[in-house]
């Protein structure tokens, strides 16, 4: 990396790191071998993936309940795991198994786990926990393959995010390491022409080294920029990092145009971890330090080399509650083609990520669908379902309750929904036994049939 300023240098090399060792990670640590271990040949990579496995199947057999039982009823331990191969043996963990193993599969050990859910692609809420390895890891990895843009902590920010973990845990200490690394959080669920103004006139005025957030919001503030003659072309923005949804090639080229800086895609999830991210010579690398992907077929047989197939995960930072052969249901190939950055870390190719469309109010103001899927996802009732926008005062929920839906919550859907759209919309709520597939095989939880 080229030289940075000062205060870039202090926040880098000594408050972050004082920040996570107060919280007792150890993500510097983590980062530092990782870029050492990214340069490393493709041999020696795949031996320190096998050891870290067999650490990791040694720790589930002795700790976790739910995997003990599995190793008995196949009679395997950590020394039937050899290669990568090796993880064939096992069975594949999904949303379901976890729903119904969610005690089971913590670690008798696991102290100060942290409780996250997520809507998953089907909108079906899954409940899982956390530990301070996993997220030492996970800090570290985006840490890294930030730094590869020529970026770091404490260069200015912007972020165009929306989740509610983000906006609404913003506590004094959040706040302070926010202001200290220099980024600046900017709510994307609700984009009406008026706060869009508003994002550029603040990335305007703080002139950021990075933008962050999801592609649909920073490619349609870039469209606007340019519908107005609104220009961003000489902030001296390096970098637009992009993840959480399908990034589409118009968008990259329209925020690559508007912001006159490359897109750089990220894919992973708070479930399955931080997968891959795209280096400066455009390939998707895997963390592999921390990652393994499997790519299977429909039957789930591993698929040759160049093949597409669903992606599978083990995350080998998961001792307090694995995640191992997890199903993600994206669809992407691996490639063995070497990428011109040097970096031995395996490539992630044609990569079929999550898509969530927008929402319209019926003022027309134009909304996340992550704004909506929040207010049916922290429904204990509900199962799964899926938000149906048929015109500006008409909404369609579609919901597999469980057995400990009230009849109190359908209302309180129909409210929350009209509070956010408008109270002229039409909310209708309807109940099923299961909701299909689209004809790709993929689940969509936010379908928005104005724009079809």
């Amino acid at each position: 990396m080229k030289p940075h300023s000062f205060y870039t240098s202090i926040i880098s090399k000594f408050i972050f790191p004082l920040h996570e060792w107060l919280k007792k990670h150890n993500t510097v640590q983590v980062k530092n071998s990782m870029e050492e271990s990214q340069w490393w040949s493709q041999e020696r990579l795949q031996a320190f993936q096998v050891e870290r496995l067999q650490a990791l199947i040694k720790t589930c057999r002795v700790n976790v309940p739910y995997y003990q039982k599995i190793f008995q009823e196949l009679n395997i331990d950590e020394s039937d795991f050899t290669s990568l191969n090796d993880l064939q043996k096992l069975p594949f963990l999904n949303k379901e198994r976890i729903r119904t193993n969610i005690d089971a599969l913590k670690s008798v050990t696991a102290n100060d786990l942290s409780r996250f859910n997520t809507g998953g692609s089907s909108g079906e809420p899954l409940i899982f926990f956390i530990g301070k390895e996993r997220v030492s890891h996970d800090v570290a990895a985006k840490w890294r393959a930030t730094r590869w843009w020529d970026v770091d902590l404490g260069d200015k920010e912007i972020v165009l995010w929306g989740s509610p973990i983000e906006l609404g845990t913003q506590d004094y200490v959040r706040l302070l390491r926010d202001k200290l690394i220099r980024t600046q959080l900017l709510s994307a669920f609700e984009l009406n022409d008026s706060k869009i103004k508003s994002f550029l006139h603040t990335i305007q005025a703080t002139r950021p080294a990075m933008l962050f957030g999801y592609p649909s919001v920073i490619s349609m503030i870039a469209e606007y920029a340019d519908k107005h003659q609104i220009n961003m072309k000489n902030l001296g923005i390096k970098v637009a990092f992009v993840t959480s949804e399908r990034l589409y090639d118009y968008q990259r080229s329209q925020i690559e145009s508007t912001f006159n800086c490359p897109v750089a895609n990220g894919y992973g999830g708070r479930d399955a971890g931080f997968i891959a991210h795209q280096c400066p010579e455009g390939s998707m690398h895997i963390t592999a330090e921390d990652i393994i992907v499997e790519i299977i077929d429909e039957d789930g047989h591993i698929l040759p080399m160049g093949e597409q197939g669903e992606i599978v995960v083990t995350h080998l930072a998961t001792s307090d509650f694995p995640f191992i052969r997890y199903r993600t249901g994206d669809v992407a190939s691996l490639t063995d083609k070497k990428c011109a950055c040097g970096r031995s870390l395996p490539v992630l190719k044609d990569l079929q990520g999550r898509t969530t469309d927008f929402i319209y109010a019926s003022d027309g103001t134009a909304m996340h669908g992550l704004s909506l899927i929040y207010i049916l996802r922290d429904i204990v009732g509900v199962s799964h379902f899926k938000i149906i926008q048929n015109s500006l005062k008409a909404l369609h929920v579609q919901v597999v309750k469980n057995n400990v839906y009230q009849e109190s919550d359908t209302q309180s859907i129909i409210e929350q929904l009209q509070q956010r759209l408008g109270k002229d919309v039409e909310v209708s709520v309807e109940f099923l036994q299961e909701i299909p597939a689209e004809a790709s095989g993929k689940y969509r939880y936010v379908i928005n049939k104005m724009s079809q």
